[in-house]
């Protein structure tokens, strides 16, 4: 068999500024491993991890604020976006339902709208890079299925007001989505409003292999109301089992079992610890940017967005960062659990030697 000689070994982390996915904990490599084999698609056949997974959802609810959570741990967030948007439309009483969803969010929401057949209606966000309730309010109407609202966006890291978009979901009768897939474990240590516990969400995605340090992939999708799910449910008469909620058929076992590790070892105290000390480089590293005369947008959560040519963007990819710029072309700074203060000191010497 002819091949191309690739290396052996992962790519280090040493340098990646840009990703949202970061170094699993040590409980959760080694729960992966023991799983690879386990099928959660098949509950009734494989019974042990099934069990792991009821109790990573009635973790996840824990911490968003939700008492009986309903969902599945998915493969990431874009599978819990789409399966929201599949929710709404199976459950909407009118022909051709739509979206309302400000520019901020995921790029998943556009591949939901292109599978599912439904209009997606795109609003700018305000100033502040969150949504515009009002200007949203402007999109919505009798045919609007689902509103939908990030908790920790992408490219910014902002909150959007939650409650109030709750509110304008209400107003229209649709359900209420929150994207927390990036927002989710760092959140409960800040005093936003943006889970269940705070306002009347329908459905939320949330990401343990983010900052949950979980492996990949696990992600996860939560629902206030069993009847979410079962507008995503379907026979398997093959199986064991007798239905399937899920995007995906086969699911890994190694997800499921890594996010259950993680959180068992890690909620709630490990993930404080974690917002705390990246948050406190995240505000570091903001005001070290601002110093040298960058235009730097202030960090609500450990991601930080800055104004930069260019050129330097370009010689700083050539140098081996891994870095990457917003729509608007701010560069951004995730600031994960792999990142430390030797690492940023060594970003920032290469920002003042590569800068026009």
């Amino acid at each position: 068999m002819t091949h191309v000689s690739a290396s052996s070994e992962p790519q280090s982390f040493d340098r990646v500024l840009s990703s949202m996915c970061t170094e699993p904990a040590p409980a959760a490599r080694r729960a992966a491993m023991a799983f690879l084999g386990s099928n959660p698609g098949d509950p009734a056949t494989f019974q042990t991890i099934a069990a792991r997974e009821r109790e990573t959802v009635s973790m996840l609810g824990e911490l968003v604020g939700l008492a009986d959570p309903h969902g599945y741990v998915t493969a990431g967030g874009s599978e819990a976006n789409i399966q929201a948007v599949r929710a709404a439309r199976n459950r909407a009483t009118v022909a051709e339902p739509n979206v309302v969803a400000p520019t901020s969010a995921h790029f998943s929401l556009r591949k939901a709208a292109s599978l599912l057949d439904v209009e997606l209606r795109l609003v700018e966000t305000g100033p502040d890079h969150r949504a515009d309730p009002k200007a949203m309010a402007d999109a919505v109407d009798e045919r609007t299925a689902l509103v939908f609202g990030v908790a920790g966006s992408t490219e910014y890291g902002r909150v959007d007001p939650i409650p109030a978009l709750v509110d304008l979901a209400d107003s229209v009768d649709a359900m209420l989505h929150v994207d927390a897939a990036f927002g989710g474990f760092f959140l409960p240590f800040t005093d936003r409003e943006w889970h269940f516990g705070h306002a009347g969400i329908d459905s939320m995605t949330i990401d343990p292999h983010k900052a949950g340090r979980a492996a990949i992939p696990a992600g996860g999708f939560l629902a206030r109301d069993r009847s979410v799910l079962d507008a995503l449910s379907i026979q398997t008469p093959y199986l064991e089992s007798e239905s399937q909620v899920s995007l995906g058929g086969t699911r890994s076992g190694a997800g499921v079992a890594s996010a259950h590790a993680a959180l068992e070892t890690l909620w709630p105290d490990g993930y404080r610890a974690a917002f705390e000390r990246t948050m406190e480089l995240a505000r570091w590293l903001a005001t070290e940017l601002d110093s040298r005369g960058f235009d730097v947008i202030e960090p609500e959560l450990p991601l930080v967005a800055w104004e930069a040519s260019q050129s330097l963007f370009e010689r700083l990819r050539d140098a081996g960062w891994r870095i990457a710029r917003t729509q608007q072309g701010a560069i951004r700074i995730v600031v994960m659990p792999h990142v430390d203060r030797n690492m940023l000191d060594a970003f920032l010497t290469a920002v003042d030697r590569h800068r026009p």
